[in-house]
């Protein structure tokens, strides 16, 4: 059964027993070649492949205030973005036995969290599942760009990618603490996107979902809520 979307539902045909997932994404500066809405785009089209769900539209704000150094970034911040899961999973959870929040953005990683633990806290059947690449570069690297190459090529411009701070983002944590990215990364850049590829970004995809799938048929959460 392929996946349905919640937006296009009319009320008497919605299936409360199938589980509701919801992309989370953000609106952030990814560089000069690609569009600010990279993250929500991979969080979307992973939700959209996973079998017999529903597909809420996505939450496309979140927590980058990291990169507000950048023009086009719009941030709703932590707090926030915490408060609206929250109420989202409650509002959904009337109706839908359950939910998985499925997070394209890892600065969202602590509001996604904590409203999880609450929700599930409350009673609820909440989960989230992150959309994490193992051994990925930090931001808007090969790994990003060769996604967006296989699900978006047209939004891509290889034409401006340009190689960023090759720091690995342990040591760069503090400064990005203290300053956000503008101070360590004048493009926005962490990592090298000139060597992306587009099959490289199947396969990266292809993982991502198979993952995904294979998490939700588990429905194993761990302590923080998260399946993967």
């Amino acid at each position: 059964m392929a996946s349905d979307q919640l937006g296009t539902q009319f009320w008497p045909d919605v299936d409360g027993s199938r589980t509701l997932v919801v992309p989370v994404g953000s609106i952030e500066q990814h560089g000069p070649h690609l569009p600010l809405d990279t993250d929500t785009r991979i969080a979307d089209a992973v939700a959209r492949s996973i079998p017999g769900v529903l597909v809420g539209p996505a939450i496309a704000y979140g927590a980058s205030g990291e990169h507000e150094g950048f023009p086009g970034t719009v941030s709703i911040g932590t707090a926030a973005l915490e408060a609206v899961l929250v109420e989202y999973g409650r509002s959904a959870c009337r109706w839908a036995e359950r939910v998985v929040f499925v997070n394209g953005h890892g600065g969202n990683g602590p509001a996604v969290r904590s409203a999880v633990l609450l929700l599930r806290y409350e009673g609820r059947d909440v989960v989230w599942f992150p959309c994490a690449v193992p051994g990925a570069d930090a931001h808007a690297g090969r790994t990003e760009t060769s996604l967006l190459l296989h699900l978006s090529p047209e939004s891509v411009d290889m034409t401006k990618a340009e190689v960023g701070n090759p720091t690995d983002i342990a040591s760069l944590l503090p400064a990005l603490r203290d300053g956000g990215l503008a101070p360590v990364t004048a493009n926005g850049v962490l990592g090298d996107p000139t060597g992306a590829d587009s099959e490289e970004g199947r396969v990266l995809f292809e993982h991502l979902c198979t993952r995904a799938r294979d998490a939700l048929q588990r429905w194993s959460p761990s302590e923080h809520g998260v399946i993967a």
